[in-house]
């Protein structure tokens, strides 16, 4: 399926010049889904969490290797942001303008007034290219991270890369 050239996300990485390769495959909404329906593809595999903290003044996207388990309490004690926890369907809509299961750090493109601050596993970071659901989790676009840096430069959103604490169990 090609993109519809009045996609806004795909006529943004056009006017940027930003490679990327996208691989169609039926929906997916879970992280084990797209496991077993995405072919294997070169780059990292992520989950993106959309967090809150307690009082619904930060809001976080959390782009972590699919294979890790996040421990919120203490990511939110090593930046500062207490009491993590996923952010509802509503704030999700009105913060990256994605429904569940597309969450992605290509969803940026819509927070234009930069609300939703980028925190980044070292891991996914230290990757050769990552792999993004282009706003709807019926495609996947392999984007090498160098590129995927630019674009985030552009949209002044600068990732806090850091090493994810894991869950215990």
């Amino acid at each position: 399926m090609t993109p519809s050239p009045s996609d806004p996300l795909y006529a943004h990485l056009d006017t940027l010049g930003i490679a990327y390769t996208r691989v169609d495959h039926p929906a997916v909404f879970t992280c084990e889904e797209s496991e077993r329906v995405v072919p294997p593809l070169p780059g990292a595999r992520t989950k993106n969490l959309f967090l809150r903290d307690k009082k619904g003044r930060r809001h976080l996207l959390v782009v972590a290797a699919q294979d890790k388990r996040v421990d919120l309490r203490a990511l939110g004690d090593r930046i500062d942001a207490k009491g993590l926890m996923l952010a509802s369907d509503e704030r999700l809509a009105k913060y990256l303008g994605v429904s569940p299961g597309a969450v992605s750090i290509l969803a940026l493109i819509n927070d234009t007034a930069c609300e939703v601050e980028l925190v980044v596993d070292a891991d996914v970071w230290s990757a050769d290219a990552v792999l993004a659901h282009p706003l709807v989790n019926t495609a996947t676009l392999v984007i090498p991270r160098d590129e995927l840096q630019r674009f985030l430069q552009v949209l002044r959103h600068e990732p806090n890369v850091i090493e994810l604490p894991q869950a215990m169990g």
